[in-house]
């Protein structure tokens, strides 16, 4: 069974309170000290819809396509969540098309290289970035603890499973008209 947040529409206001504490959350000591804009990158999106607002992030699919299509095995299973190892990726964009979820953007990443007759070069290489659920977290993730209508929860397959049976039994009492 694997975790991941989700959002309720009704509940969300779209005040993207979750992004910032996402971004906030997974500032190293260093951008912490100089935050700029360039350090704001939130592992979640809040999305708007004609009727509804709610949030796009990592599903940490039991049978993730992400983790099946990458080819160097950046994206991986630990324990029931999805995780990024950095170093193994290249780019590729293979992940970003296999997410049915969109979930999955590449951010550009500083990395030295080293050039010939040289000692090093800073260059930028984009890589995957998702939601990680805050695994480094005493309390979770930071979304879930900063949404000020608890619209986002953390939840299992068989939880959503659960929400889904009450959704289908209050359907077939309550059918619309």
């Amino acid at each position: 069974m694997n975790r991941f947040t989700i959002t309720n529409p009704a509940n969300c206001i779209g005040c993207h309170t979750c992004e910032a504490a996402c971004a906030v959350a997974h500032l190293d000591a260093a951008e912490a000290s100089s935050f700029q804009q360039d350090s704001f990158r939130p592992r979640l999106k809040v999305i708007f819809g004609r009727e509804i607002t709610s949030t796009t992030q990592c599903r940490h699919c039991d049978n993730a396509p992400c983790v099946i299509a990458c080819p160097t095995k950046a994206l991986t299973h630990v324990g029931d969540t999805v995780q990024f190892v950095g170093e193994r990726c290249f780019g590729c964009k293979t992940c970003v098309i296999a997410c049915p979820y969109g979930a999955i953007n590449l951010v550009n990443h500083k990395v030295m290289k080293p050039v010939p007759d040289s000692i090093s070069a800073r260059s930028v290489q984009p890589i995957a970035f998702k939601c990680d659920l805050c695994v480094d977290r005493a309390n979770g993730p930071a979304c879930v603890e900063a949404c000020p209508t608890q619209a986002i929860r953390l939840t299992t397959s068989a939880s959503a499973d659960e929400m889904l049976s009450a959704t289908r039994e209050r359907a077939t009492h309550n059918p619309a008209t």
